[in-house]
């Protein structure tokens, strides 16, 4: 109640005094007509004045029985819309505020940010409208229990007691619904991914293409059947228990309406008394009715309103000292000491006793097959995560000890898996750091290092070229105003966006250059080689030919790092780094081979062509390059 109440005032006061004169208005209608009644049917004196006195004054009071719903009607409105807003404002700070990624990784917690969401903008609103129909009910219900009392004090006793199962059977079915808004959190999850996939344009070529569109219709419509058979079933429930209840109402009104009759032809009602009885009657039961309903209403809302609270007091998922060190500017280089790291109790270890070091200033590159810990370590070094077991250090101190937005305003990445987002091209890049989205030189000078500025002079309007045609009436409708670049182009936009932050402390290259053609990677390479030229960096490729000029290449394997040392230094170990580079090396130079690699290095027999394994390091080494 204190949320909607903060969030729309005017709308809560306005409630107020509709709930009150909701609740007034009937009992005044009942009272009123019997009035007009028995001066009617007894025909006192006093001309028509005191009738039509009493005709305007309830033709007064219908009036604003009808228009108060409307006015109810629009200030509820006006309270939702002000409460979405303040519930999604304080729900996604609290989310954005949690410093790493293992909530939402969590299904269940997913689950319940989506329960929190809906139920955050709904549930103010039903407690406090449930709060007011009490009121309301309240005020109606004494009014005719009043007079239900001085007419007949058995039928309102009838009348309460019949009240009790109903109340009972609410509460049970508000359980059960809120259980089963629970229980359907991951089946209607995995329906929406079904719908996603069916409706998204990046999955649209290989459903046709390999003519899955119906496999994944059939897995959706399982799960809406599925769905659609549980609430069936709880409507069902609703039905039976209402429906039962209902019939007990109905009888014990019919049983009063033959009394009153009956007491009416022996003399002891007046006519009036009669529509006053069945009035109060009536009322009495809608009164309780609406009682039940409004306690029932913010029993299920309280119910529901927990995941709310839970989400907001979600504690944090990495630990954030109250009193952080300020994380100095780094001058000696990064550490990973020991590292051990696994994403579950129950996962297996991703690193294994890791130790690297960054140093300052220079270049570094990290290599290893698919699977080896590489992204897993690069979101430790971007503290996502803590490590399990181990430490990673700047400059000797712990990076558990700075806070985890201060570290992250001293480095910039560009992840594997970057994000496209569908926004302008200037917004794009401006989110590596937005405090440049009023800077167009430089956004320019950021796509100029990332080479494609020469791509988006060409588009339509620029660096506003809106890159989707989602939101294409945005742009007054236009056609050529939205546009889909291609996954090269793609990749260029995001590593503007990371070299955007050009104050940073480290820079995180996670494969730069694996959507672009060979000319398009060498010419990137030439320019980071240039950038990166006495910064602190990180770079991690599959192509082993752009890391060659690094001065310290480590290669991770396993989850251990079991190889560093320069590229000549490598190739002269033999071990995975020469093995890897030379099996690309072949592969460039064109050599068939026979059995992989690895047997041919066991065995020591020569590979299938004109040099072997330690032959082709030579002369890759001697300045053949694999890519």
């Amino acid at each position: 109640m204190a949320l909607a109440t903060r969030a729309a005032p005017g709308s809560v006061a306005a409630l107020v005094v509709a709930s009150l004169g909701a609740g007034t208005a009937p009992v005044a209608i009942a009272w009123l007509t019997k009035l007009l009644i028995d001066r009617v049917a007894a025909r006192t004196p006093g001309g028509l004045t005191p009738l039509l006195q009493l005709a305007l004054l309830l033709g007064v009071v219908a009036i604003l029985s009808a228009v108060i719903p409307h006015v109810t009607t629009f200030a509820a409105a006006t309270m939702g819309r002000n409460v979405r807003v303040v519930v999604r404002d304080r729900l996604f700070t609290r989310v954005s505020r949690l410093p790493g990624l293992v909530r939402l990784e969590d299904p269940p917690f997913y689950d319940r940010l989506m329960l929190a969401l809906q139920a955050g903008a709904e549930s103010p609103g039903q407690v406090l409208g449930g709060v007011l129909g009490l009121t309301q009910a309240i005020i109606t219900m004494t009014g005719f229990l009043i007079t239900l009392t001085v007419l007949s004090p058995v039928m309102a006793a009838v009348v309460v007691v019949a009240a009790v199962p109903a109340f009972a059977a609410e509460i049970l079915l508000n359980k059960r619904r809120v259980r089963l808004a629970w229980q359907l959190g991951p089946t209607e999850r995995r329906e929406l991914f079904y719908t996603e996939l069916l409706r998204s344009l990046q999955t649209a070529k290989e459903i046709r293409l390999f003519n899955v569109a119906d496999f994944l219709r059939t897995r959706m419509l399982t799960d809406l059947r599925s769905i659609n058979s549980a609430r069936q079933r709880m409507d069902r429930q609703v039905l039976t228990t209402q429906g039962a209840l209902a019939l007990l109402s109905a009888g014990i009104a019919s049983g009063g309406l033959v009394w009153a009759a009956a007491s009416a032809l022996s003399g002891r009602l007046t006519v009036g008394d009669v529509s006053m009885f069945v009035a109060a009657v009536a009322g009495t039961q809608s009164s309780l009715t609406g009682l039940i309903r409004g306690l029932s209403v913010m029993h299920q809302a309280q119910l529901m309103f927990d995941h709310y609270r839970i989400v907001m007091r979600t504690p944090s998922d990495l630990p954030v000292s109250a009193t952080p060190r300020p994380v100095p500017e780094l001058s000696g280089g990064i550490e990973l000491r020991g590292v051990w790291f696994r994403y579950g109790d129950d996962q297996p270890w991703v690193l294994r006793d890791t130790n690297l070091l960054i140093r300052a200033g220079q270049a570094t590159a990290l290599v290893g097959r698919n699977g080896s810990g590489k992204s897993t370590l690069v979101k430790l070094l971007c503290r996502l995560y803590d490590p399990t077991r181990g430490a990673i250090l700047w400059d000797g101190v712990d990076i558990r000890e700075f806070d985890p937005a201060q570290l992250r305003d001293r480095l910039s990445a560009v992840f594997q898996d970057y994000t496209c987002y569908d926004l302008t091209v200037a917004e794009n890049i401006a989110m590596g750091d937005i405090s440049a989205l009023d800077d167009p030189p430089r956004l320019e000078a950021a796509a100029e290092r990332a080479g494609v500025a020469d791509v988006v002079d060409r588009l339509p309007r620029g660096y506003e070229t809106l890159l989707s045609r989602m939101f294409q009436d945005v742009q007054d409708g236009d056609p050529a105003s939205g546009v889909l670049l291609s996954g090269g182009q793609w990749q260029r936009v995001a590593l503007a966006r990371a070299l955007l932050r050009d104050r940073h402390d480290l820079l995180i290259l996670d494969e730069p250059s694996s959507g672009l053609d060979a000319e398009a990677e060498y010419e990137i390479h030439r320019r980071l080689k240039r950038y990166r030229a006495g910064r602190t960096s990180l770079l991690i490729s599959h192509r082993l030919g752009t890391v060659r000029d690094a001065p310290t290449i480590a290669v991770l394997d396993g989850g251990r790092v079991t190889e560093q040392g320069r590229h000549e230094e490598l190739l002269d170990r033999d071990g995975t780094y020469a093995r890897l580079f030379t099996l690309q090396a072949r592969g460039y130079s064109g050599e068939a081979e026979d059995e992989p690699a690895e047997v041919a290095a066991r065995t020591d027999r020569p590979v299938t062509g004109s040099a072997t394994l330690a032959e082709s390091s030579r002369s890759v080494r001697a300045g053949s390059p694999p890519g």
